[in-house]
């Protein structure tokens, strides 16, 4: 299992220089790759870019491009031109996002999101080998027929035309079409004693090419809080997780929310879905049990947070990426430090 660093998007109370801080002691440290998110405010690849002229080893990691807010041309253009000036260093993690920034921000319909995925990353794969890029699907044409336009390929010669390629996936169908298409899963809410389902939809696309899970990366986005006191660590990151399954979509259509049902939490999040939509965001935290927070993130003391990593390496996490929930940078540095510590006496990268 190698170490990540999840250091989302770019928020009021956090700053691009926090952010370049963060990265550059996790590419000191050894950790793998520093990923970067986007929903509807700061970008994944300006902020990948600025980060890549300023670190050395560290991979840089989209979690995740959206879907809605590009063409697949287009992507295969951004993903093959940081590839290259990073010195083969970027992995491009891709989603459709939900429905509300779909439609609500990019003006795309939402609709058919399976077959909009798949359809998307054959179309970024054929245009980063470099082939002459034609297609005809449901939802991409490419050229458009009857018109001036004619098969065109990438015009310069990347660095590397086997761009590793991960998907944002929720659900079971999501899961399978990850396994199928792409070279990694980027999860949420990775809880290890439930891993066996995420791997048993992802081994059925896999199937469906004839492979394993050999080889295949498995990212879990994992918040990590230290302290002696088990309350105070949820209670950090409660807001997060109530965020997600509370409001991250609407009443019909919130995958986070159905994540927690087949967790065992049906009650829960209902519960927590009615306050946040009510707009009472603290009450929907505190209505979150502890227990969901423990299982889905890394909480506690130095040696109960070796014993997390182990237990995410039993899981088969091949990538175990850290979000620190922390009030400040040196908070932050700190977590990072302490994390590859246990990671190192845990032995599982070895």
């Amino acid at each position: 299992m190698r170490l990540g660093l999840s250091l989302g998007y770019q928020t009021a109370w956090s700053t691009p220089a926090d952010h370049l801080a963060m990265a550059r002691e996790a590419d000191r440290l050894g950790y793998s790759v520093v990923w970067a998110a986007e929903a509807y405010g700061s970008d994944t690849v300006s902020m990948l870019a600025w980060i890549a002229g300023q670190t050395e080893r560290i991979d840089l990691g989209a979690a995740v491009m959206q879907i809605p807010a590009r063409t697949p041309a287009m992507t295969a253009m951004t993903a093959a031109t940081l590839d290259t000036l990073s010195g083969k260093r970027f992995r491009l993690g891709l989603g459709v996002s939900g429905p509300q920034v779909s439609e609500g921000w990019h003006g795309v319909r939402f609709a058919k999101p399976l077959a909009r995925t798949r359809e998307y990353v054959a179309i970024v794969r054929q245009a980063l080998s470099r082939q002459a890029v034609s297609y005809q699907g449901e939802h991409y044409t490419l050229p458009l027929p009857g018109g001036a336009g004619k098969p065109l390929k990438l015009g310069f010669h990347p660095a590397r035309t086997d761009i590793p390629v991960y998907l944002a996936a929720v659900g079971p169908k999501n899961l399978e079409l990850a396994g199928e298409i792409a070279d990694g899963w980027l999860g949420i809410f990775v809880a290890p004693d439930a891993s066996g389902d995420h791997l048993r939809h992802i081994a059925a696309g896999r199937a469906k090419r004839g492979l394993g899970l050999s080889g295949f990366d498995v990212v879990a986005s994992v918040p990590v809080a230290i302290g002696d006191d088990l309350d105070a660590c949820a209670d950090v990151i409660r807001p997060y997780a109530a965020l997600y399954v509370g409001g991250m979509g609407s009443r019909e259509q919130n995958f986070y929310n159905a994540l927690a049902v087949r967790l065992g939490y049906a009650d829960e999040a209902r519960t927590v879905q009615d306050l946040y939509l009510s707009r009472r965001p603290a009450e929907a935290a505190a209505a979150l049990p502890r227990e969901f927070i423990e299982r889905t993130s890394i909480i506690g003391t130095r040696e109960q947070v070796r014993k997390r990593i182990e237990e995410y390496a039993a899981a088969g996490v091949g990538t175990l990426s850290i979000s620190p929930y922390v009030g400040d940078l040196e908070s932050g540095l700190r977590t990072l430090r302490i994390v590859a510590e246990a990671f190192d006496s845990s032995g599982v990268g070895r």
